[in-house]
């Protein structure tokens, strides 16, 4: 037997088919991926037969998919040739949906071709010389594979180990089981979980400030599960006293919202996604609300984005809850904003506020309403002590220094005079982004960001690891600076897509503000496989919250001056996971030639904040000799030696 089927391929397979990456490749990771997952023992009985047929060399599978000027869809033709062995042809083609609702419910029909009556017998002569032009692939604009070898054994070895028995004649042969819940939903700790001595620590001293107060662990060493292990304890004190929780999550994204989710389910409870139309949680939540009041309820779990919180239809929600109510704000640096911290509940008992790095930049007004509401730092954990105790895994930092070209350092000398003329009594610590001179800087700083220089040296690097899998690479924003007068330059990570997929054949897949929420769980997904993406190409989407504790070499082609940013873009490189014993941070400095006849010491203010994060990643890793080595040079040439 001979089977032509349709891959199932999903966006990012048929994006990456239209990029040029290797089709036979995608064509594995689609088929693998559908193995892959979890299937009732009736699936898993008919794979298995499949794998028998195979094995015994009574079936023989191709894969194919339509591919017509440069773009990818589905093979979806539905024919059949048998021949018997006196030479009699049947051909037939169209489907019919062999369910019960199928039958009963829909239209369908099927064309059958008999070789040996008049009229038929052309009919199906031509639908046989089609099949074999398929096989062979050999039909205009459809893109025929062999099954792969991979899928193939997975399938005989199905065989093997599933016993030989009929598949159920059963129309829900493929429903999943219902599942049965008693009672109403309490937190619980997750079975298996193991608290760590660190976490333990940081519940006490949280509920020694009587339940408020900020925690401020390192990136990745486990903040959302500290809180979860918080609330989950402070549930259990409630239940004591007959009284229900209402627990509030706020994050600043969507994809932390779903993260959030995720961990909360895990400790027993379902909540509530609170984002985007009132219309899908609003009463879900008002009737939640209402069984807590009538002690039907001991807990109701609401995970909302900032924006969704600070929206009219919450906050009369809000302001009408007279139960105990619990608010942890994740990354909680952004609600010191105005916007939001004159919204956070004052009918809100206990307060959980999560950073690694509270203190908002350049706004100690934000900063001082932030402890104010959720009160002081009741436990820190910093990353060098986390390191230290395994919580987060050992590193080093390889610095790139890469000198301007010509059209670029004329652009910065020329940037750094008016700076040097507009900063004449100004600090260049505290200036207003939204100023003339905060707009110079983030221009100058763009001239160093998009330098080219960065993409040759990161070529070599990714070639020097072009076998690894777990990579992330952080590209500048926007576009390349240019003069006045010229169009603007192209965006870096544009480049690097080409670079990465085009030039090097990797393959690697962008995660930007516009990936949609759904695509970036499959990009994930993906990336964690260790076989599916070597890279994931970035600017600011991977800062906040993301869990890729699978990611081992980080390339920073760009970084903000703003601390939070590199401390974050560290941390997510240093989570623990499975065989990783150490990630590598690979940085791209780019600095002016020697001898730029600029403002020496506006030049050298402007320098230290470069150095201070090539100081503050290089201190902790394994290597930090080898990178005071490098900077040297750099440290010379400015006069900073002290740093």
């Amino acid at each position: 037997m001979r089977l032509v089927a349709s891959p199932q391929l999903n966006e990012d397979d048929i994006v990456d088919m239209e990029r040029g990456y290797d089709v036979r490749e995608i064509v594995e990771r689609a088929t693998l991926r559908e193995l892959d997952r979890d299937s009732p023992d009736a699936v898993l009985d008919g794979l298995g037969l499949l794998g028998r047929l195979i094995a015994e060399a009574r079936l023989d599978v191709k894969l194919a998919f339509v591919e017509q000027e440069g773009r990818v869809g589905i093979y979806h033709e539905k024919i059949g040739i048998f021949r018997d062995g006196s030479g009699d042809l049947i051909a037939f083609t169209g489907s019919s949906n062999e369910t019960y609702g199928g039958l009963m419910a829909n239209f369908e029909s099927v064309e059958v071709y008999r070789g040996w009556v008049p009229g038929d017998g052309k009919r199906a002569l031509r639908m046989e010389t089609d099949f074999q032009a398929l096989w062979a692939d050999q039909t205009p604009h459809l893109t025929v594979e062999r099954f792969p070898d991979v899928a193939r054994e997975r399938l005989i070895n199905l065989g093997n180990n599933r016993p030989q028995r009929p598949l159920p004649g059963r129309d829900d042969a493929l429903t999943p089981p219902k599942t049965v819940t008693t009672g109403p939903a309490r937190l619980a700790l997750p079975e298996g979980l193991k608290v760590r001595d660190y976490q333990r620590q940081a519940v006490e001293a949280w509920f020694r400030q009587q339940g408020r107060g900020i925690i401020k662990m390192a990136t990745g060493t486990g903040k959302t599960k500290t809180a979860m292990i918080a609330t989950t304890k402070l549930a259990e004190v409630l239940h004591q006293r007959e009284q229900p929780l209402v627990l509030l999550i706020l994050a600043p994204l969507t994809h932390l919202v779903d993260q959030w989710i995720t961990e909360v389910e895990g400790f027993g409870v379902r909540p509530v996604a609170v984002y985007e139309s009132s219309q899908k949680w609003l009463a879900t939540v008002e009737e939640q609300l209402a069984a807590a009041r009538m002690g039907q309820r001991s807990v109701v779990a609401l995970v909302a984005t900032n924006a969704s919180f600070a929206g009219e239809k919450f906050q009369s929600v809000l302001s009408r809850i007279s139960l105990p109510i619990l608010v942890i704000a994740d990354e909680a640096h952004n609600l010191g904003s105005s916007t939001y911290r004159s919204l956070l509940p004052s009918n809100a008992t206990y307060r959980l506020a999560l950073s690694a790095t509270p203190e908002r930049w350049f706004d100690d007004d934000g900063t001082d309403a932030l402890v104010n509401y959720f009160g002081p730092i009741a436990f820190e954990l910093g990353i060098g002590k986390a390191i230290e105790m395994g919580a987060l895994c050992r590193y080093v930092y390889v610095p790139r220094l890469i000198e301007l070209n010509h059209t670029e350092t004329t652009l910065y000398a020329d940037l750094s005079a008016r700076i040097a003329r507009l900063a004449v009594g100004n600090s260049l610590d505290d200036i207003d982004p939204n100023s003339p001179l905060g707009f110079l800087l983030r221009q100058r700083a763009g001239v160093l960001g998009h330098a080219a220089g960065k993409l040759s040296i990161l070529t070599a690097d990714l070639k020097a690891r072009r076998d690894e899998w777990f990579q992330l690479i952080y590209c500048a924003e926007g576009r390349r600076p240019s003069e006045p007068a010229d169009p603007p330059g192209p965006k870096q990570i544009d480049e690097v897509m080409n670079l990465v997929g085009n030039e090097l054949h990797l393959s690697a897949h962008s995660y930007v503000s516009e990936t949609p929420r759904a695509e970036r769980s499959v990009l994930l997904r993906r990336f964690a496989s260790g076989d599916s993406l070597r890279a994931l190409v970035a600017m600011r989407c991977l800062d906040e919250g993301v869990d890729i504790p699978d990611a081992r070499v980080g390339y920073l082609l760009a970084s903000s001056s703003n601390p939070r940013q590199f401390i974050q873009r560290r941390g997510r490189l240093l989570r623990p996971a499975e065989g990783k014993e150490r990630a590598e941070i690979i940085d791209y400095l780019a600095v002016p030639p020697s001898g730029l006849p600029t403002n020496f010491n506006v030049e050298r203010a402007l320098l230290v904040r470069e150095l201070e994060r090539a100081n503050e990643f290089g201190r902790l890793s394994e290597n930090y000799a080898t990178t005071l080595q490098v900077l040297r040079p750099l440290k010379e040439r400015y006069q900073l030696m002290n740093m």
